[in-house]
């Protein structure tokens, strides 16, 4: 929507943002760089194909299988 098209242009512009979200397909559609915490700490980091596709830890295997049913970001 609107929000996502802001951001975009802010990028464009070459604009960096800090954003948090739990709506891991929005991550993935305006980052470029992904970072998972657990209670304030870094599980993963990294882009959002390697992060989201191929998460490295069980917990944030969980998070996904939570987030949308079982289905892939």
């Amino acid at each position: 929507g609107e929000v996502l098209k802001v951001m975009q242009q802010l990028a464009a512009e070459g604009r960096t943002m800090i954003v948090v979200t739990h709506e891991m397909s929005f991550a993935r559609d305006v980052s470029s760089r992904v970072l998972f915490l657990h209670q304030g700490r870094v599980e993963e980091e990294g882009c959002p194909a390697d992060v989201l596709v191929r998460p490295r830890t069980e917990r944030l295997r969980q998070f996904l299988a939570r987030s949308h049913g079982g289905h892939g970001v």
